[in-house]
């Protein structure tokens, strides 16, 4: 490939289009097509995410953004037309950025010199997409909340409820770890989904290997990382056992890694599209994922429901159209307790 100054990538051309259409505001059929081209080659969210990245750093140096201005423009939210192609050459704005911040701007210095604590959360029915300042790429679930806290030495998320997918930037130097409620999960650079649940802590890896430890155990405990590689999960129970506490020293009960399908893999992801997959799923598990996402709670009134397997295609904030579904299939009826509460019941 030629490394010529005025001879763009293909995919971060594209990907600068995608920023600059982002910029100017999307509609929702634009969102949902630039989720998709982001999520069709890793490539593609990679570019958007350098792309962001090097715009977000000249933001923080404006004397750099004057250097710059004569060869290049820069985002700057626009509100009326605007070029077709507004966001800079990768490669030059790189460069120059760096010549420029070296070398005739050595006051400047690369925030990572100090730690940066920042929250970020989602309400039910939520969903919301974060480029951190190293790179790396957050993506909040509905009902989710998160801090990030970035140090020289290692960037650290706290995850406090909900459930993220996390495309770490590369830095060896610098692991990235996120926590639950006692689960930590190490990664360098990577791609994984973290759910917390009531009495567990999900890890699926989607690209690359992460290491999972219980970093709550108690320090006379041998605890030995749970290492896992793409297309793998793991469950790690978080509430504490009801049975005698094993003899000190003794190993923990390692847990239990399985391979994950394509199929399984998108009706895990599905949430990302706003769109929520099922294939063969107990309807509990379904109820659970549409009570996430919706201020309509669905209530099993009927516990021999809660096995009945469900497969399909749904829009995550379409609850009602679930509803009018499972009632029109006539084993299940329909009880509307309040305006915000179903009650589903097998019928007689």
């Amino acid at each position: 490939m030629s490394d010529s100054l005025d001879h763009d990538d293909p995919i971060e051309e594209v990907a600068s289009d995608w920023l600059t259409q982002r910029d100017e505001g999307f509609s929702i059929a634009q969102k949902r097509d630039f989720e998709r081209w982001c999520r069709a080659d890793p490539r593609h969210a990679a570019a958007v995410v350098r792309l962001e990245a090097a715009c977000a750093l000249l933001e923080k140096m404006p004397l750099v953004r004057a250097e710059l201005q004569p060869v290049v423009e820069f985002p700057v939210k626009p509100r009326v037309a605007a070029p077709a192609k507004k966001f800079p050459i990768l490669r030059l704005v790189v460069a120059l950025a760096a010549v420029v911040a070296l070398t005739a701007l050595g006051w400047w210095q690369w925030p990572r010199t100090s730690s940066s604590s920042q929250l970020y959360a989602t309400s039910t029915g939520g969903y919301e997409r974060v480029v951190l300042a190293d790179g790396s790429v957050v993506e909040l679930n509905a009902n989710t909340e998160l801090r990030v806290d970035l140090a020289p030495a290692e960037r650290r998320v706290a995850l406090l409820r909900g459930e993220a997918h996390f495309t770490v930037a590369h830095d060896t130097s610098r692991p990235f770890i996120v926590s639950a409620h006692g689960v930590a999960v190490r990664a360098v650079g990577t791609a994984f989904n973290v759910r917390l649940a009531a009495t567990s802590v999900e890890v699926l890896v989607t690209e690359g290997k992460v290491a999972v430890s219980d970093s709550a155990a108690p320090s006379t405990a041998v605890v030995t990382p749970t290492l896992l590689a793409a297309n793998e999960r793991t469950r790690i129970a978080t509430q504490p056992a009801l049975s005698i506490t094993a003899p000190t020293g003794s190993l923990a009960p390692a847990p239990v890694v399985e391979q994950v399908t394509s199929e399984a893999l998108r009706e895990a992801l599905s949430w990302q599209e706003r769109k929520l997959v099922f294939s063969e799923t107990p309807l509990r598990d379904v109820v659970a994922q549409f009570n996430r996402r919706n201020r309509t709670q669905l209530l099993l009134g009927d516990p021999a429901l809660a096995g009945r397997p469900v497969g399909g295609t749904f829009a995550a904030d379409n609850v009602e159209g679930f509803v009018r579904l499972l009632e029109g299939s006539g084993s299940i009826t329909v009880e509307r307790r309040d305006e915000t509460t179903v009650i589903l019941r097998a019928a007689r």
